[in-house]
């Protein structure tokens, strides 16, 4: 019940008399309580009474206890809390800058004496309750801010109100009398913001100071670096006054003192060089004063004066952005003197070279006079011969019939046999010689391989069971255009040279299908040619085994590589030592005539580079592009890359290997073509390659072909290049992995070479 009676925050006073009135209400029940007739009743009621009053006076008492201790300690702490604001107070006015606190809801709480002391209007109307926006707005309209209009006092309040937002902020404030002050807010955990005035005055003057320093140091250190320089220069202002110029000047020009001085006119001193002929002759005068009464932004101007003693000097003028100009002389008299004594030895050596061709050209065409005349010769010698060895052969045939003498049958077959060496070489000369004179010519038609095929195994198999081996020849139905007499020429000698130099084993001829051409091949299981030998075979009169009884002239290959050459059909090469050699000639595949009763119905043949995955290497941007919109336009599929890491993360994306590398040479950070190639074809296997460069390094010519790398020189020739891709399908790698090997330098096929894969 007490507790309901004592209430927390009353006075002493206050419960005092609550305490009495609850004193004088008991005691008022007490004596009406004894105006009853029970005594005894009254009496034991009276000792109740008594004792809930003594209790209740020592709760009382206990309750004043603990209101006197509470209001001690109320009263240390708002003495502390005086105590405390006194010291924040001191705290503040010791700052040395100005200082405020605005509270979370932008209500002016705190501030100290300095805060906008330099703006003495300002500060007379501080004071509590100040809203921070209408103190910027004070602040704003006050004179003592360095501001010129009104609308920049606007858009400075626009822009502090912008500021105020951000979390932390400082600002320079402009003040008149060239004074400055920093303001810098710092928003509080509570939400309030703090906000601190530094008098920047000093620093900013100290800086001014500072940077003066620096551009006199900048200007003695310009002067030093015109002093140095080879051209002489003249700098004129805005108003095309001097303003500067060079010792180099004064040693070019020799003007009087009084001249070269800052402050003289353009004019003054244009008139006293020419006058002394300083400019040399001509329209010079005119051509420099309208340059410089010309626009604020015109182009340079470049001249070249010749001076009466025959120095030659370069002129530049050229416009400042402060409207100013400078103009330089360059002396070129020894460069001049150098051109002209080139030009003078080149002009010797171009005649020496001229009389130096002529001769050469003179020797060229009597050389080839005697080689068209020993052609001529071996052409007209070796048809004259045929027909008496025809007749000789009749006459052999006509004797071989008769009966005759073991002895003179085995003589008989003999002289056969060296009557058809005779006519054999003497065929293969003839034919070499049309080659040499140019008398060949090819007669393209469409024509089908099955009869062709099947004469070439008629004629051979009996050959080739002659000397145990086993001949092969693959049926084909397709059609090809080609010259059906070199064709078939072509393909005779492959198969004689493959069952010549074969041992055991067999030789398979077979035909196979590569987009819209054919390949037709030539297999045999005999020793292979070592790859030093590959190129030498195809020349005239070369055998490889020149002790064989059976070996020929050597002149088969020789007409095959040229005939092929006629015909436009690639010849490919490829051998391995121990297990054998493969020739191949690529004839396009055309459909089969209305009129063939054979023909079939066949899908169009697909483009020539459709399709085709080429990868560009190249880390200029602009030839990158150039070459991507080139292939594109071919209908290729191009990628592109700088590094061999980019062209690895590509074919990696893709899935796929590329089916050729375009790659310049020079990559950046150090990185070669040729190394870039080798990388891939060791990660993917022997693919085609194409090394662009500008180096005409023979080195590097033979590191490309040892390389089996076909390298291109810049500028690039399109029709070749493109001649070169339309290959790839046609040379691409067989299942057993085996690369292709050249036929002959100069062959398309050449370039797919890849010794690694060779074995």
């Amino acid at each position: 019940m007490l507790e309901t009676i004592l209430t927390d925050g009353l006075t002493p006073e206050e419960e005092n008399a609550r305490l009495r009135a609850v004193v004088l209400a008991l005691m008022d029940r007490s004596e009406r309580a004894q105006s009853s007739g029970r005594p005894m009743g009254q009496l034991s009621h009276v000792v109740a009474l008594e004792q809930q009053i003594r209790t209740r006076t020592r709760d009382l008492a206990e309750t004043l206890d603990r209101l006197r201790v509470a209001n001690a300690r109320l009263s240390q702490a708002e003495r502390d809390a005086v105590n405390a604001r006194n010291n924040l107070a001191d705290a503040l006015e010791a700052m040395g800058e100005g200082f405020a606190m605005f509270d979370a809801t932008d209500t002016l709480t705190m501030w100290n004496s300095r805060f906008c002391a330099d703006l003495p209007d300002v500060r007379r109307r501080i004071g509590p309750g100040l809203s921070f926006r209408d103190y910027v707005r004070i602040v704003s309209d006050s004179p003592a801010l360095n501001l010129p209009d009104m609308q920049a006092r606007q858009r400075w309040v626009a822009q502090r109100m912008d500021s105020h937002r951000k979390r932390d902020v400082n600002f320079i404030v402009p003040l008149v009398e060239d004074h400055w002050l920093q303001v810098s807010e710092q928003r509080m955990a509570s939400g309030g913001t703090a906000v601190t005035q530094t008098d920047v005055t000093g620093m900013v003057r100290n800086e001014r100071i500072e940077h003066a320093k620096l551009l006199d140091e900048q200007a003695q250190m310009v002067r030093a670096t015109l002093d140095h320089i080879d051209q002489g220069v003249m700098i004129f202002d805005a108003k095309a006054r001097l303003a500067g110029w060079n010792r180099r000047l004064r040693e070019l020009f020799s003007p009087p003192v009084d001249l070269l001085a800052t402050g003289t006119p353009f004019t003054a001193l244009l008139n006293n060089l020419m006058r002394r002929r300083q400019l040399g002759r001509g329209n010079i005068r005119a051509a420099l004063t309208d340059w410089v009464n010309g626009p604020p932004f015109r182009p340079p101007l470049t001249l070249e004066i010749v001076q009466d003693e025959g120095s030659v000097l370069e002129l530049t003028a050229q416009a400042m952005p402060d409207r100013g100009f400078v103009m330089s002389f360059t002396d070129m008299t020894k460069e001049r003197r150098a051109i002209a004594e080139m030009h003078r030895l080149n002009e010797t050596l171009e005649a020496r070279v001229r009389a130096r061709t002529v001769e050469l050209e003179s020797a060229r065409d009597e050389a080839e006079r005697a080689n068209a005349t020993k052609s001529r010769f071996v052409a007209s010698a070796s048809h004259d011969l045929l027909q008496p060895l025809n007749a000789a052969k009749l006459f052999l045939a006509s004797l071989s019939a008769m009966d005759q003498q073991p002895a003179q049958a085995r003589l008989t077959e003999r002289i056969t046999s060296a009557f058809g060496s005779v006519e054999q070489i003497l065929g293969a000369l003839l034919d070499i010689s049309k080659f040499d004179i140019g008398a060949a010519r090819a007669k393209p038609e469409t024509l089908a391989l099955a009869p062709l095929l099947d004469r070439l195994r008629e004629e051979f198999t009996p050959v080739a069971q002659a000397r145990g081996l086993q001949l092969r020849v693959m049926p084909c139905r397709a059609h090809v255009t080609s010259d059906q007499i070199y064709l078939k020429r072509i393909l005779q000698n492959l198969l004689s040279n493959a069952i010549r130099y074969t041992d055991r084993g067999r030789v398979t001829l077979g035909v196979r299908r590569r987009g819209g051409v054919l390949r037709i091949e030539v297999w045999d299981t005999g020793p292979g040619i070592p790859e030093d030998k590959q190129t030498d075979i195809f020349k005239e009169f070369t055998r490889l085994d020149p002790t064989g009884s059976d070996g020929g002239m050597g002149l088969g290959l020789a007409i095959v590589e040229q005939a092929c050459a006629l015909l436009h059909h690639p010849l490919t090469l490829r051998s391995v030592l121990g297990r054998g050699t493969m020739f191949s000639v690529t004839v396009p595949k055309v459909s089969a005539p209305a009129d063939d009763p054979t023909a079939r119905p066949a899908p169009e043949p697909r483009g020539a580079l459709d399709d085709l995955l080429v990868l560009v290497v190249e880390n200029d941007a602009d030839v990158r592009s150039a070459m991507m919109g080139v292939l594109e336009d071919w209908g290729a599929s191009p990628i592109e890359a700088t590094t061999l890491s980019e062209a690895q993360t590509q074919i990696a994306e893709l899935g796929v290997p590329p089916d050729v590398i375009l790659a310049d040479y020079q990559l950046d950070g150090g990185e070669t073509g040729l190394a870039l190639i080798g990388a891939l074809r060791a990660q993917y296997g022997p693919l085609p390659a194409v090394l662009i460069t500008a180096n005409h390094s023979p080195d590097l010519i033979t590191q490309a072909e040892d390389s089996g790398i076909l390298l291109l020189t810049k500028p690039l020739g399109l029709r070749r290049l493109r001649r070169l891709l339309q290959q790839v399908p046609l040379y691409a790698r067989d299942g057993d992995g085996a690369g292709a090997q050249p036929a002959a330098r100069g062959d398309h096929s050449y370039w797919l070479r890849d010794p690694a894969h060779e074995d």
